[in-house]
């Protein structure tokens, strides 16, 4: 048997005893021995409306009661609601939406519809990106311990550095379909593009006649400081992806494009969980409740007291704090293993993103006095580091 223990499958960053958890609400977490934890992290960035959102719950039981699944080439009252819900929040030249399962099939659905659209096969990816663990993202993805055991992967993919917009340009040619990029690289160490760096992708693409697909599976739904992160540099991809937090922590994967893409698309592609109507409900339930309560404003304010209250604290074993809302990075100077296990002996759940970078990825809806308690916890944590 490959995998004796799931647990051999996390990232080598996280702490060295991993809880159980029994429970959760909203940014709480409770493990099977009575212990309680604020989760910073423990979701991996699914968790913006909380643990178990009232809302989310209400939905999945009622539709529940009516029915689960059917097959992809049906329609259902729950897919076609939650569908036009999504596009009446995606950016206004997304008009068509492909559903799935996680972000990495959010993702080989846009590479496939982009080479697909365009008749060409060159991917330009960048360095220090993280689009997921199927081959075709794999191949987007740039780290080199993810991706060596699977080698060799889906030829085609060039990665130059990020945020590095004449190397950008020059990789893009006659023969490139697509160009992936993240507003904010979350699995890379929390590294934000600059002003000008997606704009000019925009128009590198525009030049080549390629496509720009944005993977916003971690920065979508609220995360940034806005619904989508993109909304901060004003450029509209041909193509998005979104997972991660889009159904309350039920599994979906969602890629939008535009009406251009759908009608150069030449073949097929398909999903038979895509559209699930318990997914679907849970959905439409999540994007309501981060509209109401507009979780985009939340994350915003907190993540920027979150931010300047780290940077405030000037510790020497921290190299750069950087972050959008409440996607924060903390850069040290040493490994992240040890301040992630003293974290979760205070309670509080981080993980990593790379060897040294300590990233919190709260519910958008965690209480204030619990986010200035994980913040205090941090302070600690970092001052004996």
């Amino acid at each position: 048997m490959i995998v004796p223990d799931a647990r051999s499958l996390e990232f080598a960053c996280a702490p060295k005893r991993e809880p159980t958890f029994v429970r959760g609400s909203m940014a709480t977490l409770w493990d099977d021995e009575g212990n309680e934890y604020i989760d910073c992290g423990a979701s991996f960035g699914v968790g913006n409306v909380g643990h178990c959102n009232p809302a989310v719950v209400e939905a999945l039981v009622a539709q529940a009661r009516d029915l689960i699944h059917v097959g992809p080439v049906f329609g259902t009252t729950a897919k076609a609601a939650f569908v036009e819900k999504l596009r009446s929040v995606a950016p206004r030249n997304l008009s068509r939406v492909f559903l799935s399962n996680s972000g990495s099939e959010a993702v080989e659905a846009a590479i496939k519809f982009a080479r697909a659209a365009t008749g060409r096969k060159n991917i330009v990816a960048a360095m220090r990106g993280f689009h997921g663990r199927t081959m075709g993202a794999l191949s987007a993805t740039w780290r080199k311990d993810f991706r060596e055991p699977f080698e060799p992967l889906v030829p085609g993919f060039v990665h130059v550095p990020f945020n590095d917009i004449e190397a950008l340009e020059k990789a893009i040619d006659g023969d490139t379909a697509a160009v992936i990029l993240e507003a904010v690289q979350g699995e890379g160490g929390v590294h934000i593009a600059s002003p000008e760096y997606l704009p000019a992708a925009r128009e590198a693409c525009d030049r080549a006649g390629a496509l720009l697909i944005l993977d916003e599976v971690q920065t979508g739904m609220g995360r940034t400081g806005r619904l989508f992160a993109v909304e901060r540099w004003g450029v509209e991809p041909d193509l998005l992806t979104l997972a991660k937090s889009l159904a309350g922590g039920v599994p979906i994967g969602a890629t939008l494009a535009t009406e251009n893409v759908e009608h150069a698309f030449h073949g097929s592609h398909n999903s038979t969980f895509g559209g699930n109507p318990l997914a679907c409900a849970a959905g439409s339930a999540a994007i309501e409740y981060t509209v109401k309560e507009r979780l985009w404003e939340r994350a915003e304010r907190l993540g920027h007291e979150g931010i300047e209250t780290l940077r405030a604290l000037d510790l020497p074993s921290v190299r750069e704090v950087r972050g959008l809302g409440l996607m924060i990075g903390i850069e040290l100077r040493g490994k992240s293993a040890p301040v992630l296990q003293a974290l979760q002996e205070e309670g509080i759940l981080a993980i990593g993103a790379g060897s040294s970078v300590v990233r919190l990825l709260p519910p958008l809806v965690i209480p204030e006095d619990q986010w200035s308690f994980a913040l205090d916890a941090l302070g600690r944590v970092l001052q004996h580091g």
